[in-house]
């Protein structure tokens, strides 16, 4: 089957430069959207077809939509930068698109060929560039491909049509007012995913069921919480959605892939960049009791995660049902901001992109 080509359907009526500009000063995050999106069908036996840049709009979805029901839908997230240079590009659309594939199959969806998410963001971004903030701040242009099912009628069973879609938002920094460790509540009570479930998906459903150990977080006065693992609950997975990093002096560590994680693309840039840098960065195994054992004799100097949205978010302080404790000195560690500060000034292009990360759109 051939790749289709993206058609250009602009707008007649978008926003004007003066209501673009008013919600640029203070956009928040994912909560106002660009004039156009990028939509792409699949259909069995034809495979993927009609794809189109057209005016953003409502969707309209039947009631037995396979969706609403049995929840075939997966998603991604990534950033596009205004560079020092005035160009616009985003970074590594090649790894997002290989998770959306994984994702799914996992879900027992079509893939789409990489080439062919890499233009729907690109087509995109390249309208939408007056959307994309200036350079110099940490503001971005944040973007949310997603596919779903769209087949109508009740049955557990794949669907036999899917739409894939992108969207974008302009994004203020996730720290407005700088960076600022969070307090985290470890959740004994529930788990996000189990090895052999759908973990390593990005798939709306693991959201979902994080959200009432999120409220739970909430109650204990917590920002967010600290997942485990699901047999033994004592082995540190995720932090939200976020993946999570320990630092042992001039050596850090990731929670390893274990198939109920997921595959973070920021947790895998860090542990590349980390080396580059000089420490030691590995992916292993640790447990809540290694966590309060290495804050209270020093060994563990810093924790962090990481993601797309907050870039890198220190974690402050710890509690659980069985003890609390604040990590190290309750502030962003040293190792934690040169890590936020590398990565940043790779995606602004203040330092060299010796990786070939960064995929320039304009």
């Amino acid at each position: 089957m051939t790749t289709p080509t993206i058609e250009l359907k602009p707008s007649a009526h978008p926003l004007s430069d003066a209501e673009r500009e008013a919600i640029m000063a203070n956009p928040g995050f994912g909560r106002h959207f660009t004039d156009h999106m990028v939509t792409i069908k699949w259909t069995e036996g034809r495979g993927w077809h009609d794809a189109e840049l057209v005016p953003y709009a409502p969707l309209s979805l039947d009631p037995a939509n396979m969706t609403l029901h049995y929840a075939q839908t997966i998603f991604e997230g990534l950033k596009a930068y205004r560079r020092a240079d005035g160009t616009i590009a985003t970074f590594r659309p090649e790894a997002n698109a290989e998770r959306f594939n994984a994702s799914a199959r996992r879900m027992a969806m079509p893939e789409l060929p990489p080439e062919l998410f890499l233009a729907a963001c690109d087509t995109l971004v390249t309208q939408e560039q007056a959307w994309v903030p200036g350079a110099g701040g940490e503001e971005t242009l944040y973007l949310r491909p997603f596919m779903f099912a769209t087949e109508v009628g009740l049955g557990v069973r794949p669907s036999n049509e899917y739409l894939f879609i992108v969207i974008a938002s302009p994004s203020a920094p996730f720290f407005a007012g700088g960076v600022k460790p969070v307090t985290v509540w470890l959740s004994e009570e529930y788990v996000r995913a189990v090895k052999g479930g759908t973990g390593a998906a990005k798939t709306g459903g693991n959201y979902a069921a994080s959200l009432a150990a999120a409220a739970e977080a909430k109650s204990h006065g917590c920002d967010q919480v600290v997942w485990l693992d699901a047999f033994e609950h004592r082995w540190i997975e995720e932090m939200g959605g976020m993946n999570l990093y320990f630092v042992y002096g001039n050596k850090i560590v990731t929670p390893e892939l274990t198939g109920s994680l997921l595959p973070g693309i920021t947790r895998d840039s860090l542990l590349t960049i980390a080396r580059d840098l000089g420490y030691e960065a590995v992916e292993g195994r640790i447990s809540t009791e290694d966590w309060k054992r290495g804050n209270e004799d020093g060994t563990l100097t810093e924790v962090f995660a990481c993601g797309t949205a907050a870039v890198i978010t220190p974690v402050g302080a710890v509690k659980s049902a069985r003890a609390d404790w604040t990590q190290a000195d309750g502030q962003p560690g040293e190792v934690t901001m040169k890590l936020r500060k590398a990565l940043l000034d790779l995606q602004s292009g203040a330092s060299a992109d010796t990786h070939g990360w960064m995929h320039q759109i304009v």
